[in-house]
């Protein structure tokens, strides 16, 4: 089973949602052209993600899946066998749009001109692929507890932000590249984006957590037996 940590480290490197995933693509090509627009965007996707994921864990435990209205009546035989799980689409989307919309809201009044730079990508993390990403990822994988959601997205925000202020430095510094005519623009920005996902495909050879020490099968447990 895996530790929080483990989960942690591997949403930011080897389950990168940009260089593992590609969810979350139009931001982060559109919004990548500055350093500063890439880390307010960044930033925001941080905040939606760790809020978000807990509240669908949530969501999902207490009330969605199958048996989950139990904790309402455990004498209860109707909702020990409701399932709610049909509507899991719709209350993520719902959590999503709603802290979205919240984030957008404290950005325009304490950030002004990073909401103006940031314009219509703003709100359009409603519907970033990364953000219902995470919440499907972590309905997918059952985590036990709500930490281990947390720390899942985390990570998954840590590196989403990791991913597009990385490209957009290389960006800004690019402009000053003799780049050939027919790949400027989006064009290098995809090879580059290529190329930093081969890169962080190495991050998949680190060993997580601790190794249990070989069962010894069946037939070795008989010859030690047989031995004198």
């Amino acid at each position: 089973m895996e530790s929080t940590l483990d989960i942690f480290v591997k949403a930011i490197f080897s389950e990168n949602m940009i260089f593992a995933y590609f969810l979350g693509m139009c931001s982060y090509l559109a919004v990548s052209k500055t350093v500063k627009t890439a880390v307010g965007l960044g930033a925001a996707v941080i905040f939606v993600l760790v809020v978000t994921v807990p509240v669908n864990y949530l969501l999902e435990n207490y009330l969605l899946k199958e048996g989950a209205l139990s904790w309402l009546d455990p004498n209860s035989e109707t909702l020990a066998n409701m399932d709610l799980s049909f509507l899991a689409f719709i209350m993520f989307i719902a959590v999503v749009a709603s802290i979205v919309q919240l984030v957008e809201m404290l950005v325009e009044k304490f950030a002004p001109a990073l909401y103006g730079a940031l314009g219509i990508f703003l709100p359009l993390i409603a519907v970033n692929c990364s953000i219902l990403g995470g919440a499907l990822f972590m309905q997918e994988r059952q985590y036990s507890t709500i930490l281990d959601a947390t720390a899942f997205s985390l990570g998954s925000g840590i590196g989403w932000f990791i991913a597009i202020v990385a490209i957009a430095a290389i960006r800004e510094k690019i402009r000053y590249s003799n780049v050939p005519a027919p790949l400027r623009g989006l064009g290098i920005t995809f090879i580059i984006t290529g190329l930093m996902g081969i890169a962080f495909m190495s991050f998949m050879g680190i060993k997580y957590g601790k190794d249990e020490a070989p069962k010894q099968t069946a037939v070795v447990q008989t010859i030690d037996k047989t031995q004198p």
